[in-house]
């Protein structure tokens, strides 16, 4: 088919040799006035409706510029892009005419001229736009490793409405994170979503008219963002934005299908893409000219990936077919057999010298670079693997449809298993500095996970709320949050109480430790002080007792002499001096007896003076026990306070920043409304 096309161009060209000289040359040609002639005459008998070779008809103006099978032939404003006019120079085979010399210079420069006035229908025509790279992106050499300076972010506000919005999420087609910057981008129907993959914090969409992508890529240096995709059956091209400013700044392809797999080159100057075409086309950033074609795979290009030193390129297809090409020749490096299923992926290790290549066939294959043979495989999802990507250090992660996303070392050996998604997992990628490795699924799920230990750290979306729905979700958080401050609010306050309680409890719980150990001590003074007093109150009753003992014995001793000296008075009768001395010893009895009933009434009185001085000591010795016991508690409180004060102060802490932190996010919610609300009041101003 792509002959036929060739040679219907020659034909083209071979009428107008003849017919056209410098001398003459139209100032303006037209395909009405000077090519349709030509073309009829000798073109249009094997390119018409009812015989369109190639699938190319020449017979109107239309159907020329769709072209045929083998992709356009023309470029509006681009002689030097066209297929049509680099053959005919010899400047891109297959040379035109086949076998022959150079057309005559004044008919190539007819051919450049049309396509230089932008393909003119007629006289009333206006001429098409040229479909040109608006910059050239080509690299002088290739950084190994992080470029110098910050990596790529985007510095220009981005479009924040969706181009369309969906009841419900799709499966993810497309994802892709910058390998320097936390960037990620996500696919979505006609258009790209790009997000902080650190943040999560939504940035803008792309507008991808083209239709859905299939594949997303960053360069490798992390400056450009390329999708890739286009609508089932109809069209299919690649689409590459600057990351920092958003623009676009080429557009290469015009497949007839879908593109299911594309990459850029390092050094920037190729993209190649594939895909049900089973074509590989390699097309040039510089001009957006298709460089060569390479027809090998049997069945839809699947996977498709440039070495990260731009010598290599990998390709995959559907029915299992893996292929390594040199990237600037085209010509076959390996073929690398042993998957049983279609290539889902394909990733280059850093050093350009491992390639890790996914299958349906449930397995991960990796192929050294040197003779290009397995180094390992393994089974790495049940039912089929849909996606693998390396790390910077040389990690890999996957993904399947036995939905879940995996995390490998180089050797194939399992690090971690994250959390499964809703259905089967399509799509993986690792955050820029590998932190985090980022999966989405059919049901459209995009989580993202930390390497570390697989927890969750949030969820992205490929079907963006509008404006309106953000404003509206926007304000109804905020009523939330108020309500989350508020109660904040409310429990630092009630925690700070108890703390300031606490505190006043422990101050007066030392105070007591204080005074309960005074009291204690002046309690055991006054033991000891009664104890003296029962001491000495006892002393003077065991006195008192001696004194009772010696003066009866006196009492006694004088009673008795006394009986006997009044009994021998009594005897001898008128006997003066025996009466007297009977009356004095009666009086010295009578003295002794009196002495004796003081001296133990003094002891009684000294007996109750000591039963008191026991009762003191007594009560003295149970105050001295409470104060003793009162002070040894009075510690243990104080340290139970002292505990207390710290959690309720810790408490009170947390609780402070809790309702700081529910202020804070209570603020930068109100801030996010009024961005959005300035986004909607900017999205509703008449375009000018």
């Amino acid at each position: 088919m792509r002959k036929c096309v060739i040679f219907a161009i020659v034909g083209f060209a071979a009428a107008l040799a003849p017919a056209v000289h410098a001398a003459d040359k139209p100032a303006k040609i037209t395909f009405d006035e000077h090519i349709a002639p030509l073309l009829r005459d000798k073109c249009v008998g094997c390119h018409n409706p009812d015989k369109s070779r190639g699938g190319l008809i020449l017979s109107n103006y239309q159907k020329i510029m769709q072209g045929g099978s083998s992709g356009e032939a023309v470029k509006a404003g681009d002689p030097d892009g066209s297929r049509l006019y680099l053959m005919l120079t010899h400047k891109q085979e297959p040379f035109m005419p086949p076998k022959s010399d150079m057309l005559a210079k004044e008919t190539l420069d007819l051919v450049r001229q049309w396509i230089a006035d932008g393909l003119l229908e007629n006289s009333g025509s206006k001429a098409k736009i040229a479909d040109k790279p608006k910059t050239d992106i080509g690299l002088k050499s290739i950084v190994k490793g992080k470029p110098e300076g910050p990596p790529p972010m985007p510095e220009k506000p981005l479009q924040l409405e969706p181009v369309i919005r969906t009841a419900k999420a799709n499966a993810l087609t497309a994802l892709a994170c910058s390998p320097w910057a936390p960037l990620v981008s996500v696919g979505g129907q006609k258009q790209v979503i790009l997000y902080n993959s650190e943040t999560l914090e939504f940035l803008g969409i792309l507008p991808f008219p083209e239709g859905t992508p299939h594949v997303l890529k960053f360069s490798r240096n992390g400056s450009l963002l390329l999708a890739g995709g286009g609508r089932g059956g109809k069209s299919g091209r690649v689409v590459v934005w600057n990351v920092k400013t958003g623009e676009r700044v080429i557009e290469v392809g015009d497949e007839p299908d879908v593109v299911l797999a594309f990459d850029i080159s390092a050094d920037q100057t190729q993209i190649a893409l594939g895909g049900p075409s089973k074509m590989i086309r390699i097309y040039a950033t510089k001009d957006g000219s298709l460089i060569r074609e390479i027809k090998k795979h049997t069945d839809w290009i699947t996977a498709l990936e440039f070495s990260p030193d731009a010598v290599l390129l990998a390709t995959g297809d559907r029915n299992g077919g893996l292929f390594i090409w040199e990237a600037h020749t085209g010509r076959e490096y390996f073929s690398l057999r042993g998957h049983t299923a279609a290539i889902t992926d394909v990733s280059w290790r850093m050093d350009s010298n491992v390639l890790a290549s996914a299958s349906e066939d449930t397995t991960i294959r990796l192929w050294e670079m040197e003779n290009g043979n397995p180094i390992k495989n393994w089974g790495a999802h049940g039912g089929g693997v849909q996606a693998v990507k390396y790390s910077h250090d040389g990690r890999i992660a996957s993904c399947g449809r036995d939905k879940v996303a995996r995390v490998w070392d180089g050797n194939g050996t399992a690090q971690r298993t994250f959390e499964g998604q809703p259905d089967v997992s399509l799509k993986v990628v690792f955050h820029h500095d590998g932190s985090r490795v980022i999966a989405g699924d059919w049901s459209g799920q995009i989580a993202a996970y930390a390497t570390a230990d697989g927890k969750l750290a949030g969820l992205l979306t490929s079907n963006p709320p509008t404006l309106a729905e953000r404003v509206d979700l926007i304000q109804k958080e905020i009523v939330a949050k108020q309500t989350a401050v508020d109660q904040a609010n409310a429990a630092a306050a009630a925690s700070q109480a108890a703390a300031t309680k606490a505190a006043t409890d422990l101050a007066a719980a030392q105070k007591a430790v204080t005074d309960t150990a005074m009291a204690a001590k002046a309690a055991g003074e006054a033991v000891t002080q009664a104890k003296a007093g029962v001491d000495q109150a006892n002393a003077a009753v065991a006195g008192a007792q001696t004194q009772i003992t010696a003066k009866d014995v006196v009492a006694k001793a004088y009673a008795e002499a006394a009986a006997k000296i009044k009994d021998a008075a009594a005897k001898a009768k008128d006997n003066k001096t025996l009466a007297d001395a009977a009356a004095k010893s009666q009086e010295l009895a009578n003295q002794a007896a009196s002495d004796l009933a003081a001296a133990q009434k003094a002891a009684t009185d000294l007996t109750t003076s000591a039963k008191t001085a026991g009762d003191l000591l007594a009560k003295a010795q149970q105050t001295a026990a409470n104060a003793t016991a009162t002070a040894a508690a009075a510690p243990k409180q104080a340290e139970a306070l002292t505990a207390l004060v710290k959690t309720t102060a810790a408490k009170a802490v947390a609780d402070k920043a809790a309702a700081e932190q529910a202020t804070a996010a209570l603020a930068v919610a109100k801030k996010s409304l009024e961005k959005w609300q300035a986004a909607v009041a900017v999205a509703k101003q008449p375009a000018k």
